[in-house]
Formats: structure tokens, C-alpha cells, sequence
């Protein structure tokens, strides 16, 4: 099976892709569309729920419904009613939403729910990593941590399959991060540089710029590159494995779905791309497929 665009109205900002394994559904937010939207690839059903500020990421619930990462905080969306609640807000001191927004995040296999932010205009390296989870003590139920910063925006953060690396880019920087990650208190340490790509430089070709990502089952990194027109499949070394071309300037993030977990889904922007780009046959701001090889790692659920 080929690369294919799906049957979809393109995203201005298209990121975090999730399939969801019970409702055999594909999950994904569009940033600057303000929605969240949901597709069943086997009746075709498009679903969209319109937020009030520019969702970042999301991930399912376990009973249901799906955690999103807003502007402000990180809330609950009832998917079959549409109702939208806070469960908690992001500490103001630290999180001034006229210059930050959460971003690229996903679950553990805990079940915390982890969101990095994005800092416009990027005058300096004050996006950050936080992590909700349940918390039975606190008077809302839940806990927000400030995990880690010295970022402009928060990209690419996924899980080894061992559960014992965290992997976090720095989209402007061109880097990808790692740190030792322990599952059971869910603490990051020993934070390193693991990939670090080749910047733009008029006049000379350019690969892009390392935006979201998804673990395979052997713990390979899949990255969509930004404004580098591919997907790249990492070893845990980080090594290139393979350059997966795609018809989009600008693909966004992947996530693996389909039964047997073999389609990679792709996003993509379309905003404040050139005409000819929203204009092309495959449009900016598609959502697309491919079959690979390797399964990847399903999505984890956020525990309230």
C-alpha cells in the first residue's frame, strides 16, 4: 500500500494524532483550526468539537472521552456530549498564556498525561514540560508538575517501549533530547542531546526540523521534519534507518494505527503556507496514511 491522503478537509495546524483502539477511531487536534476532531475510517464518520482556545495535544480517558492540553490547561472533553471541563490549570507564575500554549504531549503507561509547551514570539527559551495525574489528595483531584524547561517549542515527546528513556525536541533548535525516565514515580533525570539536525541555510538543501513523533515496537523514533517534506525512522542510536518522503512540505507528527498497528498516520500544517502548497493536488494541511513494516506502540490512556 502507497502513501495516500485520507478523505479529509485539511488542518491549518494538524498534531496529535492517537488511534484509539476500541472505538477503531483516528484522533487528532487541529492547533490553529481550534477543533479536535475524530474520523472512523470504516463508516467514514468525520467528528469535530470546536475548542475556545488552540488545542495543543490530546489523549484518550479510560472511561471514556479524551484529556486536552488548551492554552491555559489541561481539561476533559466528553465526546459524546461535547462538554469541555477543566481539570486543572496550569500555574500562572510559570505559564503566561499572552506568550505560552501547551503543545505536543501524550500518556505513559501510568497513565499521567504529559504536554510541553510553545513560546510566541520565541524572544526566549521559556516552554516547558508538565505532567497531570490523578492525585486523590489534592483538592481538585489532580496534580500539575513542572517537569523540565529550556525550550522553545516542545515537540517529540514519546516513551521507549522499556520505559526507561523520555524523548523531548526542541523544534527551533533542530535537537532532540533524551532523559532516563522512571515509570514508577514518573521522575526525569540525566536530560542529554541525542539527535541534533542541520539548520537552514539559504541556498543549500534542507532536511527540516524535528516536530512530532511515535515509538515502533524494536523502540525505533519515527519524527516528522518539518518543513523537510519526510518522516525519519531513528534507531535508539540514532541512526537514520530509513527517509520516508511524503507530498507535504510540512508534515506535523505520526502516530501508529489500524488493527495490527501498521499504518503510520501523518499530519500536516497549511497555515502560512505558499499558495502553491495549498493549492497542490495533495494538499497542505493533509491528514495521510502508510502501511509499514513494524507495528508501533498503542496509545496509553490517561487514569483519573
Amino acid at each position: 500500500m502507497t502513501l495516500q491522503a485520507l478523505p479529509l478537509p485539511p488542518s491549518e495546524l494538524g498534531e496529535s494524532p492517537f488511534w484509539h483502539p476500541t472505538e477503531k477511531s483516528l484522533y487528532w487536534c487541529d492547533i490553529q483550526g481550534h477543533a479536535v476532531h475524530a474520523w472512523h475510517p470504516a463508516s467514514g464518520q468525520h467528528r469535530q468539537w470546536p475548542m475556545p482556545s488552540e488545542p495543543g495535544c490530546c489523549a484518550p480517558i479510560t472511561g471514556g472521552g479524551l484529556v486536552i492540553g488548551l492554552r491555559d490547561g489541561f481539561y476533559h472533553l466528553d465526546t459524546t456530549t461535547g462538554a469541555l471541563a477543566c481539570l486543572a490549570p496550569l500555574p500562572a507564575d510559570l505559564h503566561d498564556t499572552a506568550v505560552l500554549r501547551l503543545n505536543d504531549g501524550r500518556c505513559d503507561t501510568a497513565g499521567r498525561f504529559w504536554a510541553g509547551s510553545v513560546i510566541t514570539p520565541r524572544t526566549a527559551p521559556h516552554a516547558a514540560l508538565w505532567c497531570l495525574e490523578a492525585d486523590p489528595a489534592s483538592a481538585t483531584g489532580y496534580t500539575v508538575r513542572h517537569k523540565a524547561g529550556d525550550n522553545f517549542t516542545a515537540n517529540g515527546l514519546a516513551f521507549s517501549p522499556d520505559n526507561r528513556t523520555m524523548y523531548w525536541a526542541n523544534t527551533p533548535e533542530h535537537r532532540i533530547d533524551l532523559f532516563d525516565f522512571d515509570v514508577a514515580t514518573g521522575e526525569i533525570t540525566n536530560r542529554r542531546s541525542w539527535v541534533q539536525f542541520d539548520r537552514k541555510v539559504e541556498g543549500q538543501p534542507y532536511g527540516g526540523r524535528p516536530d512530532g513523533a511515535a515509538v515502533d515496537v524494536e523502540g525505533n523514533y519515527w519524527v516528522a521534519m518539518f518543513e523537510g517534506a519526510c518522516v525519519l525512522q531513528l534507531s535508539p542510536a540514532g541512526e537514520v534507518l530509513q527517509r520516508i518522503a511524503v507530498p507535504v512540505q510540512c508534515p506535523t507528527m505520526v502516530c501508529f494505527g489500524g488493527e495490527d498497528l501498521r499504518t503510520l498516520f501523518i499530519t500536516s500544517a497549511r497555515a502560512g503556507r505558499p499558495v502553491e502548497e495549498r493549492e497542490a493536488e495533495v494538499t497542505a494541511g493533509s491528514l495521510l496514511s502508510l502501511q509499514v513494516a513494524l507495528a508501533g506502540l498503542p496509545v496509553n490512556f490517561f487514569k483519573v
